[in-house]
C-alpha cells in the first residue's frame, strides 16, 4: 500500500517529520536543518530531531489561518477524508465545521485511543455512540472505525475500510491537535515496512506544521495534515509538565464518589464540581490517574481552593496554578432520561446514572468548554 518516497533533488526539501519546508540558513527559524542533513534519504528539521531524540518541548507559533489555509483546499479535491477523534476527549477533539472543509468527499470517522476505555465496555456500543454524537453535530460519516494507534488495535480493519471507501482516490487525514493522527500514520507505515518514513509525534500542540505526503502504490497519496487547535481544550492552558499528567496513557478506571447534595469534587486544581441539590447518587470520574480528586463540603470549597490550589489540588503544579484564567461557572439540571456525562474538554468527564434529578455547577478555567452529553458508559 505505502510506497517509499525518493528525494527529488530539483524540489525544495520538506521535513519528513512535520512537513515544513527545510531551510539551512537560520537556526532560530522554523524548518532549520544543517546542510549535511540534506544528503540523507530522509530529511528532518532540527526541531523534529530534538523532539524525537530528546523529547524536548518545541512549540511553534502558528495562527488559525495557517491551519485553515491547508484544510480549505480539501473540498476541491476528489478524496477520502479520514477524521480522527480522541475517544477519551471526544468533546474537545471534535473538528467543528468539517463539512465546509470536505465538500462532497466521503468521510471515515476514526475513534482513536480505544485502549483507554474500561475493558467491560462494548465496542459496538462505543461505535453507535460515536455515530449518534456525530449526527448530533451535523455529520453523517460513511463509517466509524475504532482503533488504538499506540497499541495497533483495529489497524487492519481501518486499512480495509480505507481501501474500500477511497476507490483510487487520495486520502486526507484530519483532526485537532493530539488526537493521534501522526501516531496512526506511523503505525500504518510500520505495518507496511516503511518505518524509516516516521512522522514526528509529541504530546504538544503544533507538532505537524504542514501537509505531509505519503505516496501509495497507485500513484495516489495519504496526506497527514496539521492538527487544528481547539482552544477550548484545557490542555492549551497548562504547562507541558501538567499536560503530560492530564493526558492518560493507560486504561481509565473510574473513581466513584457517592455524593450528597452540598458536596464538592475538585478535579485537581483544574475544575470544581458542586452537587448543589438532589438525592444521594454516584459521581463516576473518568480522568487520568495523575489528576488528584478531592471531596469536600460545598461550604468549604472556596477556602479549600484558595489554600490548596497547586499544592494539594494538582495539577496544575506550584506556580503554574497562578497562571490559569479565573474559573467560570456553568449550571446544569440533571434529569432522569438516562446516563449523562458532564464533560470538561481535555480533562475528562463525570458519569451520572440518570436515575436522580439534581442541579450541578461546574467551575472551570475561562474559555474551557464544559457541557452535557449522552452517557458513553
Amino acid at each position: 500500500m505505502v510506497q517509499q518516497q525518493e528525494v527529488d533533488q530539483t524540489q525544495p526539501y520538506s521535513c519528513a517529520g512535520c512537513g515544513i519546508e527545510i531551510q539551512t540558513e537560520n537556526k532560530n527559524k522554523s524548518g532549520y536543518a544543517p546542510a549535511s542533513a540534506l544528503k540523507r534519504d530522509i530529511v528532518i528539521c532540527q526541531r523534529c530531531f530534538r523532539i524525537k531524540h530528546y523529547n524536548e518541548v518545541a512549540p511553534v507559533e502558528m495562527h488559525d489561518d495557517d491551519f485553515l489555509r491547508i484544510l480549505n483546499g480539501i473540498g476541491s479535491t476528489d478524496s477520502l477524508v479520514v477524521m480522527v477523534v480522541d475517544i477519551f476527549d471526544f468533546h474537545g477533539s471534535w473538528l467543528r465545521g468539517l463539512p465546509r472543509f470536505v465538500g462532497q468527499n466521503p468521510i471515515l470517522l476514526v475513534g482513536n485511543k480505544v485502549d483507554l476505555l474500561p475493558r467491560n465496555i462494548s465496542q459496538n456500543r462505543v461505535r453507535n455512540w460515536i455515530q449518534h454524537e456525530a449526527k448530533e453535530r451535523g455529520l453523517r460519516p460513511d463509517d466509524v472505525v475504532l482503533v488504538s494507534a499506540a497499541k495497533g488495535e483495529g489497524i487492519d480493519e481501518l486499512l480495509a475500510r480505507i481501501g474500500q471507501l477511497r476507490k483510487g482516490r487520495d486520502v486526507y487525514i484530519v483532526g485537532v491537535t493530539n488526537v493521534g493522527k501522526s501516531t496512526l500514520i506511523n503505525r500504518i507505515l510500520h505495518d507496511y515496512g516503511a518505518a524509516d518514513m516516521e512522522i514526528t509525534t509529541s504530546p504538544f500542540p503544533g507538532t505537524t506544521l504542514d501537509k505531509i505526503e505519503i505516496p501509495l502504490e497507485d500513484d495516489r497519496s495519504i496526506f497527514d495534515t496539521p492538527g487544528i487547535i481547539n482552544r477550548d481544550q484545557i490542555g492549551h492552558l497548562v504547562s507541558p509538565e501538567d499536560l503530560r499528567k492530564i493526558t492518560p496513557r493507560t486504561r481509565i478506571n473510574p473513581t466513584v464518589f457517592q455524593l450528597n447534595d452540598q458536596q464538592t469534587l475538585f478535579l485537581g486544581g483544574l475544575a470544581r464540581v458542586d452537587y448543589v441539590s438532589g438525592e444521594r447518587q454516584p459521581f463516576a470520574c473518568y480522568t487520568a490517574k495523575d489528576v488528584y480528586i478531592h471531596r469536600t463540603k460545598l461550604e468549604n470549597a472556596d477556602e479549600v481552593l484558595a489554600k490548596h490550589h497547586g499544592e494539594l489540588l494538582t495539577p496544575p503544579t506550584g506556580a503554574a496554578a497562578k497562571e490559569l484564567p479565573p474559573f467560570t461557572r456553568y449550571t446544569f439540571k440533571i434529569d432522569t432520561k438516562g446516563p449523562t456525562d458532564i464533560v470538561i474538554a481535555g480533562l475528562g468527564w463525570i458519569a451520572l446514572q440518570g436515575k436522580v434529578k439534581g442541579v450541578v455547577e461546574v467551575h472551570a478555567p475561562k474559555g474551557v468548554s464544559v457541557g452535557l452529553r449522552k452517557g458513553l458508559i
